[in-house]
């Protein structure tokens, strides 16, 4: 393995440490006592249910990314978790990314019983717990996300091009 991706990785390690150890999260409000109001946090995210890890996720803004998971209005296209979570409720985990097929996005979208999972995947989210570390290099933070992936193997967590 090339060296400097091993010691990126390895000095990745306590990134990931602290965020296993980190308090969750729960509720509807993000914690602000310690965060100036238009400061932004650039990082990783976790979303873990019953103990379960989820889905890891990244962002430069981890305080809107965390209302964007939660916020039952969101525009679909912020709302990939959401989205992941109600083709596996709905059981229509095929993907394309051909126009007009039912297998897109666009058209589950489109579907008032797939909204119907879409809608109760942002409500469970919203009872889910979120941690965060604070990762501001945008390649760390990249290695990072797939490095808690792997390592907490969260089943949400797909890496397809599109």
């Amino acid at each position: 393995m090339d060296r400097t991706f091993a010691r990126t990785v390895e000095s990745l390690v306590p990134s990931f440490n602290r965020l296993m150890e980190m308090e969750p999260i729960r509720g509807e409000l993000f914690p602000l006592n310690d965060i100036p109001r238009k400061q932004k946090i650039a990082g990783v995210y976790l979303m873990s249910e019953a103990g379960s890890h989820l889905y890891v996720g990244r962002s430069n803004d981890i305080v809107s990314r965390f209302y964007a998971h939660r916020r039952e209005s969101s525009g679909d296209g912020v709302a990939a978790f959401a989205f992941r979570l109600a083709c596996f409720t709905s059981q229509r985990t095929s993907v394309s990314y051909v126009s007009g097929h039912p297998d897109t996005r666009k058209m589950k979208m489109a579907d008032p019983d797939f909204r119907i999972h879409f809608k109760e995947a942002k409500a469970r989210i919203r009872s889910m717990d979120f941690r965060y570390v604070p990762e501001a290099d945008p390649v760390n933070q990249t290695i990072l996300e797939v490095y808690c992936a792997v390592a907490l193997g969260t089943p949400h967590n797909t890496f397809d091009n599109h």
